[in-house]
């Protein structure tokens, strides 16, 4: 390299760098960007002795455009920062760090006020913690740097920011992503119609019994490399349960305002640890548009020609909406709203859909429904992703068909399928935690295996009943995903019942306290509320065998095959399955994708029982006759008037 290293500060970092890299290269220091860059300059560094983030940005704003990295080191709050190493015109500038080692401290909100007030009155000069010493050990860590990338070695920092606390001289190396919706390098496309057409591609499993495009282990290397890191990480805390019967592992997904907790439940700590992740990853995804651009604002009535009627996913009733301080709005078709681009598979076609419901935050005063991550998956591929959001639509729908309509579900044996490893998990359960289970077919009008999962408690104290749903094209796969949801609920809030329970109490006589999704289960917890289940445990009912409650279907070498037969029983059934990719490029660099599938008639979950969504879905009047449950379609009035128990 013989162009200049430019240095920008003053202040004794700036001086300990510049007499390290006085013998190494040409150098030019200037106290500020104000004169500008000189015309040479190769590489510029920006040294405080303190943290300026306006001088930041306005570094980002000059050198982008003139295609000059530049690295930066500074101090603040007692850490010294080195990074990252940005090159212009590459994702992952110093606004994207800030953002991100913002987001994964505790105090966001407060760091991000004073983040404001720093940028407005130019903050100070030198940080308290800015001693001798340890700026000695941060001008070290510029310099070595400095060295690798005139050199052209591999730089250690880009996409990276070295942490070095100055008390302790403790340092740690973290990576961070860009984000996509980055004023400064960000390359957030604009949403199309183009873009959501879907073409589907072959899946070949990975062997005959897999209904994945690729095994968990493939992704073992990069999801806690790059996406857990509890100073910049996409997700920064992890929590391994050791009360839950299974391995259990909880990661944290931090928010502006709040920390989202998901988990992973499966027999190892590892796996489970890496089905946490994945579930932050499709939750981040699913909350509001981060890999385009939203540009359509309009009226349902000007885009009824291509766009999905909102009636027919499912509203809240008019007494819903007429209720005071109800937090939605009757849906307006002459109201300008927010649409994104899905695709239709009953149509064939791009199909434009109110982004309130295509992502799960969008609700609150300025929208007309209640929407959560109902049909939100991630998959190792889009086709894995679409097959799995269908399997979560249908999963849902079929536990929230049981019970507003009271199906006497067939009670299946479990012993019958056959399976060790469904045997242990059960056995387990009863050793462990005291609790029996009891399992039912509710496999709907589609076909596509569903079960109704309760275990309930044999001791005196604790939960008494905890319900959980699951869909698999393979029944007894199924029926292990909901045994896994209900067991991190037995034994782990024991604790909380007892010392809520005449919260849960006053919700038995009046449903509309049940305002949180903790409610719906903690309240049949309750052993005053199992009457309520009484049309699933009623035990005069013969058990049935997996062989004779789920008929043999096709085995297929390739997922897409999979997924194209449950596309054509949708088809059958003149039911639209409607997916919006919601990807982002955080997620796509490991080859990984997100989608919601939002298939209009089937009924959506809800939580809060004042925030029930069934207006328009008649389907659910309807279709305990085709299976035989009913002898004539039923009433609205007839449906269970209680709030659900799905956890």
């Amino acid at each position: 390299m013989s162009g200049v290293v430019l240095v920008v500060g003053e202040g004794v970092l700036a001086d300990f760098v510049c007499k390290e890299l006085s013998t190494l290269c040409r150098m030019v220091r200037q106290a500020d960007l104000n004169a500008g860059v000189p015309e040479a300059t190769e590489l510029a560094l920006l040294l405080h002795d303190a943290w300026h983030p306006s001088v930041h940005r306005e570094a980002e704003m000059l050198l982008q455009p003139s295609g000059i990295p530049w690295l930066r080191g500074f101090v603040s709050f007692g850490e010294g920062v080195v990074g990252p190493l940005i090159r212009p015109g590459t994702p992952g500038c110093s606004q994207c760090a800030d953002l991100r080692h913002l987001m994964a401290g505790r105090d966001r909100k407060e760091m991000w006020e004073l983040q404001q007030r720093l940028g407005e009155n130019g903050g100070i000069s030198r940080d308290a913690w800015a001693s001798h010493s340890g700026l000695l050990q941060v001008a070290q860590v510029l310099t070595a740097e400095v060295q690798r990338v005139l050199k052209g070695e591999q730089a250690h920092l880009e996409s990276r920011v070295f942490l070095i606390n100055l008390k302790t001289l403790k340092s740690s190396r973290h990576f961070f992503l860009p984000d996509p919706s980055c004023e400064v390098c960000g390359q957030m496309p604009d949403d199309s119609s183009l873009a959501a057409r879907i073409v589907l591609q072959p899946n070949p499993k990975p062997s005959a019994d897999s209904y994945r495009s690729r095994p968990l282990d493939d992704l073992k290397e990069v999801l806690s490399k790059e996406y857990l890191d509890y100073r910049t990480g996409f997700l920064n805390g992890k929590l391994r349960d050791l009360v839950s019967p299974f391995a259990d592992v909880s990661v944290n997904l931090p928010l502006f305002t709040a920390d989202e907790s998901t988990s992973g439940r499966t027999h190892s700590y590892l796996h489970s640890e890496m089905t946490a992740i994945l579930e932050g990853l499709e939750r981040y995804c699913g909350l509001a548009p981060r890999g385009k651009r939203t540009v359509i604002h309009d009226s349902y009535h000007n885009l009824a020609d291509h766009a999905l009627d909102p009636v027919k996913v499912g509203l809240h009733a008019k007494e819903q909406y007429e209720k005071s301080g109800f937090p939605f709005k009757r849906f307006d078709p002459e109201q300008r709203i927010p649409w994104v681009w899905g695709y239709s598979f009953l149509q064939g076609r791009p199909i434009l859909v109110p982004e309130l419901l295509a992502y799960y935050s969008m609700g609150g005063r300025e929208g007309f429904v209640f929407e959560t991550s109902n049909g939100c998956a991630l998959g190792g591929s889009l086709e894995e992703a679409i097959m799995y959001g269908i399997l979560e639509v249908v999963e849902r729908d079929s536990f929230l068909m049981t019970w507003y309509a009271e199906l006497s579900l067939p009670r299946l044996d479990p012993h019958s399928a056959d399976d060790k490893e469904l045997r242990l998990m059960l056995e387990r359960l009863q050793a462990v935690a005291g609790y029996e289970v009891h399992m039912f077919n509710a496999t709907m009008e589609n076909g596509i295996p569903s079960v109704w999962t309760l275990a309930k408690n044999r001791k005196q104290k604790g939960l008494n009943l905890i319900c959980a749903g699951g869909a698999h094209p393979d029944p007894v796969r199924a029926v292990k995903s909901s045994i896994h949801e209900l067991a991190a609920m037995l034994l782990t809030l024991d604790e909380k019942f007892e010392a809520n329970r005449e919260n849960y109490v006053r919700m038995l006589h009046d449903p509309y306290q049940v305002q949180k999704m903790e409610h719906h289960s903690m309240l049949y917890a309750l052993p005053e509320a199992e009457e309520r289940l009484q049309f699933l445990l009623d035990d005069s009912r013969p058990l049935r065998t997996f062989e004779e409650e789920f008929a043999q279907k096709p085995r297929h070498a390739d997922l897409t095959d999979d997924l194209k037969d449950m596309l054509q029983t949708f088809q059958r059934l003149n039911l639209d399955v409607i997916v919006v990719d919601q990807t982002t490029p955080e997620i796509s660099r490991n080859g990984l994708y997100c989608v919601k599938v939002l298939i209009p008639g089937m009924l959506p979950m809800t939580f809060g029982h004042h925030l029930t969504r069934l207006s328009g879905l008649d389907r659910v009047l309807h279709v305990p006759v085709e299976l035989g449950y009913a002898k004539q379609p039923l009433t609205f009035e007839q449906l269970n008037p209680h709030p659900h128990p799905f956890p």
